[in-house]
């Protein structure tokens, strides 16, 4: 009886808190969760991925699963799992303020522009500048996690003259934080920012598009089964990655500039970088990776989708429509009130 007792206490108390808690924190703690279970599940891959779109000699030439040896050997399993840290710690503020600033956004247009249809395009235009939004604030993480993850531990490399080649190295977030202040100032952590931005505003775009697009036209009774959640997720994803991926190659190679030997071309603006590539590198070098990509944007987008819905539903976050009829109706007894004053 005491201990039913507690856990009816226990209960009341967690539903008191989420009560009290206001929309938009519930939408920034449930697009965290999501945005770091994703992320870990498919951090593997995505540590592959970088590499091939970064170190084109040595890990293209053996392929994907050549890789996945090369690494497992020279580094053990938490080879896989390097710069995952600051990946994580890099997520989990970008899907909050994503997931966040997309539902404030359309809640926003929505009021702003009542005769404004609440189709996709809505999706489209909230989703995009939600994902510029959150790039801007969590860039800098993203940048270290790049630099990180291209790191390879193993033998110094000897050039034609016998001189040793040692690549700058990192210890950790916070020293890679510091070694790139010192050298390149506040530029130098935003450095590859103009391709994120024109890369995210497409794909964060798509990404909301397809997948709202997709769940309307699933029945109401199975809007709720993972199972459905999980295929829309994976179909938006796929589609959004696919039309921006030679953006995400720019940026991984202007964030690795520095890492590079010295004799490697200086990569300036987007455009100039995205030509220098598709010259010297050749065409296919921007889809480098882009199989790797498919394998783990397809499970990043579906889990992340699904677990915010899920974490929206336990928190009790009402539906789009719901959502601004509440705000709507917040607003109108705010001024009946004041006008009562």
């Amino acid at each position: 009886m005491a201990k039913k007792g507690e856990e009816r206490e226990m209960g009341m108390l967690f539903d008191g808190i989420i009560e009290s808690m206001p929309l938009f924190a519930k939408e920034l703690v449930a697009g965290g969760v999501a945005g770091g279970l994703a992320k870990t599940a498919v951090a593997p891959l995505e540590r592959v991925k970088i590499l091939f779109q970064t170190r084109r000699a040595e890990f293209r030439s053996i392929g994907l699963f050549g890789s996945f040896k090369k690494i497992a050997k020279t580094e053990g399993i938490m080879g896989f799992y390097r710069g995952n840290g600051a990946s994580v710690a890099r997520i989990v503020p970008y899907a909050a303020l994503h997931y966040m600033t997309y539902e404030q956004y359309r809640r926003w247009i929505i009021n702003s522009f009542p005769d404004i249809g609440r189709g996709p395009v809505l999706d489209l235009v909230a989703g995009s500048f939600a994902g510029g939004t959150a790039v801007l604030f969590t860039y800098p993480l993203d940048l270290v996690r790049t630099k990180l993850a291209f790191q390879v531990v193993g033998p110094p490399k000897i050039n034609v003259k016998g001189v040793v080649n040692a690549e700058q190295f990192y210890s950790g977030i916070l020293d890679c934080f510091s070694k790139t202040y010192k050298g390149s100032g506040l530029r130098g952590l935003y450095r590859g920012v103009a391709p994120s931005l024109y890369g995210i505003f497409p794909y964060a775009g798509l990404k909301f598009y397809f997948y709202e697009e997709m769940k309307r036209r699933v029945p109401d009774e199975q809007k709720k089964n993972i199972m459905v959640n999980l295929a829309c997720g994976s179909v938006a994803g796929l589609l959004g990655q696919t039309f921006t991926y030679p953006l995400d190659v720019v940026r991984r190679q202007m964030q690795v500039q520095r890492l590079l030997a010295s004799n490697s071309p200086e990569l300036k603006g987007t455009m100039e970088t995205l030509i220098m590539i598709a010259k010297n590198q050749g065409w296919k070098q921007l889809f480098s990776g882009l199989s790797i990509n498919f394998l783990k944007v397809v499970p990043s987008v579906a889990i992340g989708f699904t677990v915010y819905d899920i974490m929206k539903s336990s928190l009790r976050v009402p539906s789009h429509d719901e959502a601004v009829i509440e705000v709507v109706t917040n607003k109108r007894n705010t001024k009946t009130s004041s006008l009562h004053t």
